[in-house]
């Protein structure tokens, strides 16, 4: 996935906010993973795979550009 391990959160999310956790502390693959099985409810999503690749589907552009 191209984009840094903390995209996989919705920051903006009341339910992320109120948790009280920084953003700033974020910014391992191993930080976000122990977020989102803590907290799954905060995933960004969609996530669509493909092979080996992957990407956010936010914007849905990005959906596309990895089928093409």
């Amino acid at each position: 996935m191209p984009d840094p391990p903390v995209a996989l959160v919705r920051l903006t999310d009341r339910r992320f906010t109120g948790l009280g956790v920084d953003p700033a502390t974020l910014t391992t693959r191993d930080a976000v993973v122990d977020l989102l099985i803590e907290h799954p409810e905060v995933m960004e999503r969609p996530v669509v795979l493909r092979g080996d690749e992957a990407v956010i589907g936010r914007p849905t552009e990005r959906i596309g550009d990895l089928l093409a």
